[in-house]
């Protein structure tokens, strides 16, 4: 197709989760509650970690990251996909499409790495606990926490540079609830062949470098364990990591669930219903899975609401 013949495309129309009216309300309510919970969870751990002195650590300065992390994504999506719920036509911008699309890679790449630094910083408080303020000191920590989000723009702006390159003139409606890469390199009428080894390079690296680090340090944690005679030590030693497993298995999970295309699901385009689980409730679990496993946590809350309660 000659450039010239090419239309610009200005906006696009998100389809959203279902164009059924009767499922409209329902759904609006249940979303809205997922991010009010979402916000009130991920808020509340952060300013439980700053408030709360005996939580400044390393562990939970990568927590409440964790925590701005899961709020900055909720934040990219949710509001976007509320309007699809109250409008008969939720259009977007090709600017403000782009600007989702950039933030949500950002964060969601971001999320996998910061999962990796926290398996990294339980591998040392376990394996080298007598050097653990040493290794973990708080530049160490910066440093973490500053190249994971490093990687995360990197990689986003990888993609969003190479989507520029794309012409979209077919129809401008993007069958997903929010501006997904691959939904959105289905309407395009150039050549995406870049676009598709970006996605292949930067996917592979950023599923085998986090996971292999994570599996990697938890054979380690594991084996250092093991070496632990009393069985009262090594339940002290895997409750200081319980929390941060769980939320690897529900993210890294619900990631794969999506991404293998069960058949219960292959009625659905683009599979929208599974990966509303890793994009949207996973951000609103992961404060429900600290707060609730973690000791730690339980006792600066209780400390907090009860000076409050006090004063």
């Amino acid at each position: 197709m000659k450039e010239g013949n090419l239309s610009t495309v200005t906006e696009f129309v998100l389809a959203g989760l279902t164009d059924k009216p009767e499922l409209q309300l329902p759904l609006f309510l249940l979303f809205l509650g997922i991010y009010m919970l979402t916000v009130l969870g991920n808020l509340g751990m952060i300013i439980l970690i700053l408030l709360s002195s005996h939580l400044h650590t390393p562990m939970y300065f990568l927590l409440s990251s964790l925590s701005f992390t899961d709020l900055c994504q909720s934040t990219v999506l949710i509001p976007k996909m509320l309007g699809n719920f109250v409008m008969e036509k939720n259009v977007t911008s090709y600017p403000e499409c782009m600007t989702q699309l950039y933030c949500f890679l950002l964060f969601a790449i971001s999320e996998c790495y910061m999962l990796a630094a926290m398996a990294y910083d339980r591998y040392v408080a376990i394996c080298s606990p007598l050097l653990y303020s040493i290794i973990m000191s708080h530049q160490a920590c910066f440093s973490l926490i500053l190249g994971v989000y490093i990687i995360g723009v990197v990689c986003a702006s990888a993609h969003v540079g190479c989507m520029f390159r794309v012409h979209f003139c077919r129809l401008d409606v993007i069958n997903h609830y929010f501006c997904d890469l691959l939904s959105m390199l289905k309407l395009s009428c150039s050549s995406i062949f870049v676009n598709k080894m970006m996605i292949l390079i930067f996917s592979g690296i950023n599923i085998i470098a986090p996971t292999l680090s994570i599996f990697s340090s938890y054979i380690l944690i594991i084996a250092s364990i093991l070496r632990i005679k009393s069985t009262e030590g090594r339940a002290k030693a895997f409750s200081t990591c319980s929390s941060h497993i769980s939320a690897v298995a529900v993210f890294f999970g619900s990631a794969a669930f999506m991404y293998l295309n069960p058949s219960s699901f292959s009625s659905m385009d683009e599979g929208k219903v599974s990966s509303v689980f890793y994009t949207i409730v996973v951000p609103m679990l992961n404060p429900l899975i600290y707060s609730l496993r973690n000791k730690d946590v339980n006792i600066a809350l209780k400390k907090l609401l009860g000076k409050r309660v006090f004063l």
